[in-house]
């Protein structure tokens, strides 16, 4: 058996004269957590559903658990799991109603669907809720459930869509424990998000703009080989003011708000200090703090998304 549980080579999905995935190649090892990044629109979504045998491959090759998504779907699904960005649990069910039709639509033997339901709605919290109509429970409660119920059968791999989106902090997290308790089992994740800290979390992670693959690395090597230039963390007054004022200068490769900081990107931010301190303070802003920091996925991200446009461009 292959160590790498997906493989994509040279992966390309095409709808008429768009290329929404355009040769991505790619290998996720069993029991890894991958985390699949881009803008919307980027080809994530879509590199998933080829990847389940969910849309036709235009061009190149995939292997799920060494199946080929084009011609064995539905032996490859029956070991998969899949949990899309759209929530698709039925809310007029309770959540143990929920599990039962998954598992039952997986083929699930009652005696097993009793050991799942027992062990899903203790491992995801639900215990006590299991009667609750789906409508009724929180956003955070309704995620497990539909992760639970994705993972019914016992999938070896497990495709997560913007698993947590417009879920509260507390609940991502706990969410993210279940994951990292299933890939200690073995299994193989592989989860798409916009949250950065999400992100820092996956043991390896994948950029993708326009349809191209960009980066691969782990969150570490990333940052320390992918980021275009230097950070520097400004604090001062009005920081939402701020930031126009230092675009405006026409120095720095991206200028953005971190909280109540600005992070601003350039190739050598030290020999600007004067220049932006000097700007500020015309603008009637006093600069509290300007120092140099390492940069954060999401500086990386956003570094390596603009470089690539310009690339093309």
């Amino acid at each position: 058996m292959s160590e790498y549980t997906i493989e994509a080579v040279e992966l390309t999905k095409q709808f008429g004269e768009f290329t929404a995935v355009d040769s991505v190649s790619f290998r996720v090892r069993r029991g890894e957590v991958f985390g699949w990044l881009g803008p919307n629109g980027a080809g994530k979504t879509t590199t998933i559903r080829m990847l389940l045998g969910l849309l036709t491959v235009s061009a190149g090759q995939a292997r799920v658990l060494g199946y080929d998504p084009t011609t064995q779907a539905k032996e490859m699904q029956a070991h998969a799991g899949y949990m899309s960005q759209i929530f698709t649990l039925y809310t007029d069910l309770t959540a143990r109603e929920n599990l039962r039709f998954y598992g039952q639509a997986y083929g699930l033997s009652r005696a097993e669907l009793r050991r799942r339901q027992a062990e899903i709605l203790e491992m995801a919290g639900l215990q006590g809720r299991e009667n609750v109509l789906t409508a009724n429970l929180s956003g955070g409660w309704k995620q497990r459930l539909a992760l639970g119920c994705a993972i019914v059968h016992r999938p070896q791999v497990l495709f997560l869509d913007e698993p947590t989106a417009g879920v509260d902090p507390i609940s991502r997290r706990l969410f993210w424990d279940l994951i990292y308790g299933m890939a200690k089992q073995g299994v193989t994740v592989m989860v798409t998000t916009h949250y950065m800290d999400e992100a820092e979390l996956c043991q390896r992670v994948g950029f993708i703009s326009e349809g191209c693959l960009i980066a691969l690395a782990s969150p570490d090597q990333l940052k320390q080989t992918q980021m275009r230039g230097q950070v520097l963390e400004i604090g001062c007054d009005d920081p939402a003011l701020a930031v126009p004022i230092l675009r405006g200068m026409g120095v720095f490769e991206e200028v953005a708000l971190y909280g109540a900081l600005i992070h601003a990107v350039a190739a050598d931010v030290a020999a600007l200090k004067p220049q932006i301190e000097s700007t500020l303070q015309q603008a009637g802003l006093h600069v509290r703090t300007m120092d140099i920091i390492a940069p954060s996925l999401e500086d990386v991200f956003i570094s390596s998304v603009r470089a690539s446009v310009n690339v093309e461009e």
